[in-house]
């Protein structure tokens, strides 16, 4: 369930800056979809180093 709200949103991000019918929409889909969870990693890193 994660995963489906994380790549929504990344459907939604790049619905911003490139049209639903381009040919490599969902190439650039999925790079958003990565970058977001790297993001998540991230920070979940980043809060437990402090703890």
């Amino acid at each position: 369930m994660p995963a489906r709200i994380l790549l929504v949103a990344a459907g939604a991000i790049t619905a911003l800056f490139v049209a639903r019918d381009a040919p490599n929409f969902q190439v650039i889909e999925g790079m958003v979809g990565i970058a977001i969870i790297a993001v998540v990693v991230g920070v979940l890193v980043l809060l437990n180093r402090r703890g």
